[in-house]
């Protein structure tokens, strides 16, 4: 085991612990609020390309269209998703993924196989390298990204030429320089932008 993911279960497995009743409590108002399951889940592409279900709190009624993306004020999130997705709180159980080794705190964000289907061989080979992570540069960057589509007149396209290109430059940075240090400073920033 590597000091990665020392670092990753050392910090997750408290971490589940504290924040347990808070689970509670946004499972019990997702299930107030609206019919459907607590989580969502979606196949995301991981480490080396294996494909795995990322685990989010659900903060949208059943699917209305087939779109991967979520744009602007979407009317298919509920009213306590906007909450959730404003503090990044439906992002929480992806610490399940941690703790089984799907997924880093740090690292590059999963995406699904379509978006993943469009990185050119080489770069999806070195970013596919390490494991997929809660946050990173780019989530960190693109904190708004769903407002940002919002304002866009093809948001899927946008998306594709415009965002995924700056993703995936930063993914090539944080695989450069990857460090325990490198993790803790991206988990202290994105703290500092959700707050």
């Amino acid at each position: 085991m590597n000091s990665k993911r020392i670092f990753d279960v050392c910090c997750v497995i408290p971490g589940l612990m504290l924040l347990s009743p808070l689970f509670l409590i946004i499972a019990i108002w997702i299930k107030l609020d609206s019919r459907g399951s607590v989580f969502f889940l979606q196949e995301r592409v991981g480490q080396f390309g294996k494909s795995f279900q990322i685990i989010k709190f659900r903060t949208m009624r059943p699917a209305l269209s087939e779109l991967k993306l979520t744009i602007g004020h979407d009317v298919r999130i509920t009213r306590c998703g906007k909450f959730l997705r404003r503090y990044k709180l439906d992002e929480l159980p992806q610490l399940i993924n941690v703790l089984k080794g799907e997924m880093s705190l740090v690292g590059p964000r999963p995406e699904v196989a379509e978006y993943v289907a469009r990185y050119p061989d080489a770069i999806k080979n070195y970013v596919l390298s390490v494991p997929g992570g809660i946050t990173d540069y780019a989530s960190i960057e693109f904190h708004n990204e769903n407002e940002i589509l919002g304002n866009s007149q093809q948001p899927e396209f946008d998306y594709i030429e415009k965002i995924l290109p700056i993703k995936l430059a930063y993914h090539q940075q944080y695989v450069k320089e990857q460090s325990l240090l490198l993790d803790i400073t991206l988990i202290f920033k994105t703290l500092k932008k959700i707050l």
